[in-house]
């Protein structure tokens, strides 16, 4: 094979999205679908294109073009035409494709093609959410002003087995929301709620030291959480609205990605004692700015600052809002702000979900409530630290750990009765990690009550719904999170608890898509790897289950069916028998 026979070329991959799960379910149905898309969709849109498929294998395609805006093209109008397709039938009868695409050099061979620019566009279609078109930097750069679609920069990504990083952007097909993907309703184009809906973004530290950042996003999580108070308002929750963080991005995106009305963005300066926060009120529909302010204060005036950006916001939208109700907005956590300084401090490592985060968030909780000793959300975010820890396997001292997580759960409870952040942490690790589901189902419900907004209290209600044997509460509650927050860095979990909920109603080919997409975010998530083993071997797909438990057994080595009961604290006796036959099943011992 000689050096001079390479080429330049532009690579389309592409694949079924949970073909598996498809051919398990109904094996001769999936093939008939995918020849019929393949013969009246995707190889005539190839041919339009000018395109050439150079490999093909099972449900996968590989396409070369000589033209990158081709590719990009031909990809999106297929998926334009399979999603309308999609559209009219029932959702088992539903199949989406993901496609990537790559520039680079290949090296040809007889009828197919090789080299690093292939195994570039079959990873980028890996990331690709069912439905949609993943690029990387080489082929935006082609086509970013010359095809008039909607790019969703998605930062550098690490690739299997690709040495360096590669920077990838999402090309979004207009139609895409239709395809039926788990994944895709929680993340694609999304409809606006029936009431006003708002994104605050998180604000620029404009202090010129990066570790004062901490203090600008906890700004934003004060403000989200007094709008969320707003019974009419639907809010995004902060996980999603971060998910922006340090991209230049066009609001008009941002509103069509999380499906709201406005979006509010600005600035956090803190010099000395002095703060300042400016903000900007958007229409995401027009791209109109609404509302800008400036506010100026002291330090110890900051709760009063927060107060007057939520006002401002308040009033922009609905300019017939009782005063009353900004006023039950307001929530001072703490009267001590060196106590607020940590919490704040804390806040920034426990959404990170590792474990040197949660070791260093944990003491500086401590911290707070040791300065204040009535701080209820300090209490409940020093349990849910406990709560990760338990999760991720990180426990030491299990007996003591869990007796302490049930000392700062209650203490929470008690004192933050009107704090619905103190309410969903500490019942959350109530119930899963000291087992006390009911009592923390019961502290969740009022967070619930008092926020419907919280995404987390949703998430949290639909995992303890798993608990207690009610899988199709459960699955209403996790839809909800996700509407909430559909860019949350935690989806993986919202995505697990349904898998948990298909799981326990027998919807085992349910259970296992569900569980799959749960990894994709988190490949080492053990909740996920669970119910996935189990679910595979419910549905005979014993190879796939085996090879499941072994990556289940490698994370966690002296995993045993004697030790499930202090993983889960499923109430009904045959939600764990049938859970633990499952594993059984997959290869795990006694």
């Amino acid at each position: 094979m000689q050096q001079e026979n390479r080429r330049l070329a532009a690579i389309l991959a592409a694949d079924v999205a949970g073909y598996s799960r498809l051919m398990a379910a109904d094996e001769s149905g999936t093939l008939a679908r995918l020849n019929q898309l393949r013969s009246e969709v995707i190889e005539p849109k190839i041919a339009q294109f000018h395109g050439r498929i150079v490999g093909s294998a099972g449900d996968s395609l590989l396409v070369e073009f000589t033209s990158a805006l081709n590719a990009v093209q031909c990809a999106v109008e297929t998926q334009d035409e399979l999603s309308g397709r999609n559209a009219s039938l029932p959702e088992e009868g539903r199949m989406a494709f993901r496609m990537g695409v790559n520039l680079g050099d290949v090296i040809p061979e007889r009828d197919t093609i090789h080299g690093d620019g292939v195994n570039i566009a079959s990873r980028l279609e890996k990331l690709a959410e069912p439905g949609s078109v993943c690029i990387g930097r080489n082929i935006y750069d082609q086509v970013k002003s010359k095809l008039a679609y909607t790019y969703a920069d998605l930062g550098e990504q690490r690739l299997h087995n690709i040495p360096e990083p590669v920077h990838v952007f999402r090309v979004k097909s207009s139609n895409a929301e239709v395809s039926g993907s788990p994944a895709l309703l929680a993340k694609g184009t999304l409809a606006l709620p029936d009431k006003p809906s708002i994104a605050v973004l998180s604000f620029q530290n404009m202090s010129g030291d990066p570790q004062q950042d901490y203090f600008a996003d906890g700004m934003v999580e004060e403000i989200i959480t007094a709008l969320s108070r707003m019974q009419w308002l639907f809010v995004i929750a902060r996980n999603s609205s971060f998910a922006y963080k340090g991209r230049a991005v066009d609001v008009k995106q941002v509103g069509r990605e999380l499906g709201v009305r406005y979006v509010l963005e600005g600035s956090v300066r803190k010099a000395g004692n002095r703060v300042r926060i400016t903000g900007q009120l958007i229409d995401t529909a027009t791209g109109a700015h609404l509302w800008a302010d400036r506010f100026d204060g002291e330090l110890e005036d900051i709760f009063d600052l927060e107060d007057r950006v939520t006002a401002s916001v308040v009033g922009a939208i609905g300019p017939k809002l009782e005063q009353a109700e900004i006023e039950r907005a307001k929530r001072k956590p703490t009267g001590n702000l060196d106590a607020y300084d940590y919490f704040l401090r804390g806040m920034a490592g426990v959404h990170r979900w590792t474990k040197e985060s949660n070791e260093e968030a944990l003491p500086l909780f401590y911290k707070a409530i040791e300065i204040d000793p009535s701080f209820a959300s300090a209490y409940g975010m020093a349990a849910r630290c406990y709560t990760e820890r338990k999760a991720s396997g990180w426990m030491i001292d299990r007996e003591q750990e869990i007796a302490e997580t049930a000392r700062l759960a209650r203490r929470a409870g008690e004192l933050g009765m009107d704090d619905a952040v103190a309410l969903c942490t500490g019942g959350i690790a109530l119930a899963f990690t000291v087992g006390d589901v009911e009592d923390g189902a019961a502290l969740i419900d009022r967070a619930i009550a008092l926020n419907p907004n919280l995404a987390w209290a949703w998430l949290s209600s639909g995992w303890t719904k798993v608990y207690l044997g009610e899988p199709a509460g459960a699955i209403a509650c996790e839809a909800r999170a996700m509407r909430l927050s559909p860019q949350d860095s935690h989806l993986y979990q919202m995505q697990t608890a349904t898998a948990g909920a298909h799981f326990l109603a027998g919807r085992y080919v349910e259970a296992a898509s569900w569980a799959e997409q749960a990894l994709l975010g988190r490949p080492t998530y053990m909740a996920a790897l669970r119910f996935l083993a189990a679910s595979y071997a419910m549905i005979g797909r014993q190879e796939q289950a085996e090879k499941t438990m072994a990556r289940l057994r490698d994370l966690d080595p002296a995993l045993r069916i004697s030790g499930l009961k202090q993983l889960v604290p499923f109430r009904r006796p045959e939600d764990h028998a049938k859970w633990a036959d499952g594993l059984r099943k997959a290869g795990l011992p006694e």
